[in-house]
C-alpha cells in the first residue's frame, strides 16, 4: 500500500479532517496534504510523527538476497 492511502485511510477511520490530524499530530496541513497526494519527497521524521498517532512507524530494511 502507498503511504498516501495509508494516511488517507488512517485519517478516515479515526474520523479526523486533514486539519484535525495536521494539529494532532503538530504538522502543518500543507504537509497532510501533499502527502495524501502522494508527494514524491517528504520529511521522514514528519511521515513517523504522524504514524506513531495509529501505532505505526516507517525504517530503513536491508533487503534479503536470495
Amino acid at each position: 500500500m502507498e503511504i498516501k492511502n495509508k494516511f488517507k485511510d488512517l485519517r478516515k477511520q479515526a474520523n479526523l479532517t486533514q486539519t484535525e490530524l495536521a494539529k494532532k499530530a503538530g504538522v502543518g496541513l500543507r504537509f497532510v496534504r501533499e502527502v495524501e497526494q502522494g508527494k514524491k519527497t517528504m520529511r521522514m521524521d514528519k511521515v513517523n510523527r504522524v504514524l506513531s498517532l495509529f501505532g505505526y512507524h516507517l525504517e530503513a530494511v536491508k533487503d534479503e538476497k536470495e
